[in-house]
């Protein structure tokens, strides 16, 4: 087994209570630092997250991370840390999606915009949601499934400027993947879904919601953003 194949892969939306943000000035600084010691302590502890803000973007959710790391367990201690510090004590999950990372069988060697928030410096932009496909599907022949998967990357390599991670849910979690993109061009990553929409591959799609999107930041940032200044 890789490395790779033993990293396990969160993404995690999480609301804040709008009661917070009446809290007096004093406490919600000190909530910030408190978040910010958080993160940094799951950073030394190996985990790796992308920090996104989704504030006024999805309802609900505020906050949108996406975590890597070498079990379920470091994950969990990064999510319990996180809920009993600061901010966090005030922030819900809307949605959580888990996955594993697993070589593809569909390609021999991952190109570098295959392996999206694993290598080089992310986008701007995540988006991540929770995939499945349908029974039919894993009843083609593996020469069927591969000749549709062959079409469906040859159009997401078109778009060299949309990177992408998928991961795979299999016994971990309700859908089948983790799709996660990231991008500075948002109206680029739109026309890609668009033209996806009309290959093969489409028709063996049975969910692909929530989509999930967030604007990169730092934990410092985020938390100056909702108005807990941690500094």
């Amino acid at each position: 087994m890789t490395e790779e194949s033993r990293l396990f892969v969160q993404a995690v939306a999480l609301g804040l209570d709008p009661a917070w943000r009446r809290q007096p000035d004093g406490e919600r600084c000190e909530d910030g630092r408190a978040f910010v010691a958080a993160e940094a302590a799951t950073a030394a502890a190996g985990v790796r997250t992308l920090t996104c803000s989704s504030v006024g973007l999805e309802p609900g959710v505020d906050l949108l991370l996406l975590r890597l790391a070498d079990s379920i367990d470091a994950l969990e201690d990064a999510g319990a840390r996180l809920a009993r510090s600061g901010l966090g004590r005030w922030l819900g999950v809307r949605h959580s999606i888990l996955a594993r990372i697993v070589p593809s069988q569909y390609v021999a060697k991952p190109s570098a915009q295959e392996r999206s928030v694993l290598d080089g410096e992310p986008a701007r932009y995540l988006v991540v949601y929770p995939f499945t496909k349908s029974s039919e599907w894993y009843l083609l022949s593996r020469e069927a499934r591969q000749g549709i998967m062959n079409e469906h990357m040859r159009v997401g390599r078109a778009y060299p400027t949309v990177r992408q991670l998928l991961a795979y849910s299999f016994g971990l979690d309700d859908g089948d993947f983790l799709v996660a993109y990231d991008t500075d061009d948002l109206a680029v990553f739109g026309d890609l879904v668009r033209e996806l929409r009309g290959t093969e591959s489409r028709r063996s799609t049975v969910s692909d919601r929530p989509i999930l999107l967030g604007v990169r930041t730092d934990p410092a940032a985020f938390a100056e953003r909702v108005g807990a200044p941690p500094a």
